[in-house]
């Protein structure tokens, strides 16, 4: 008896939409089933499953972490300054010691991430630039995580304030 393949459930914008409790863990479940979707992709392309299930992994700390959890954005509705956000700001203050080639495996799976959303038709190619340039700008990354490791007495307020955690 051979097994009948199920069709694929499409995405729409409103599935990463949350309002309340209950549509945020309706929009967690997306978010697991999206990555399952893109770890799959991304073998599917020819990457070993190590591979990507690292990208799949920073995608989801990522998305799941930071875009739902924290920021409560709609990830196939970004706006600017989300991915600067969580890479200048987010990421350094939420680990325990910040390392710029950790941020930089996080940051490739967010590109990956974008570039399987637009090719689902859940990001425009005008959102999917801005989000690239706000990820490759690692120079500035660094830095930040430098000046934040270099703070000293009430130093915090005047880093965070230079990109702050809420847009």
């Amino acid at each position: 008896m051979s097994e009948e393949k199920q069709p694929e459930i499409e995405f729409e914008h409103d599935d990463f939409e949350s309002a309340s409790f209950d549509d945020e863990l309706r929009v967690d479940g997306c978010c697991q089933e999206l990555l399952k979707r893109f770890y799959l992709y991304l073998v599917g392309r020819g990457m070993t499953p190590e591979q990507a299930s690292e990208l799949a992994f920073s995608a989801d700390l990522y998305l799941r972490d930071y875009v739902v959890d924290f920021a409560r954005e709609n990830v196939s509705r970004p706006q600017p300054g989300i991915v600067r956000r969580f890479a200048a700001t987010w990421f350094i203050t939420h680990t325990l010691d910040p390392e710029m080639r950790i941020l930089e495996r996080h940051l490739a799976g967010v590109r990956e991430l974008y570039r399987y959303l637009h090719g689902q038709h859940l990001i425009s190619r005008e959102e999917l630039d801005f989000l690239e340039a706000e990820a490759a700008q690692t120079d500035y990354y660094r830095q930040r995580i430098e000046s934040f490791l270099a703070i000293v007495g009430d130093g915090y307020f005047a880093w965070e304030a230079e990109c702050p955690l809420r847009g």
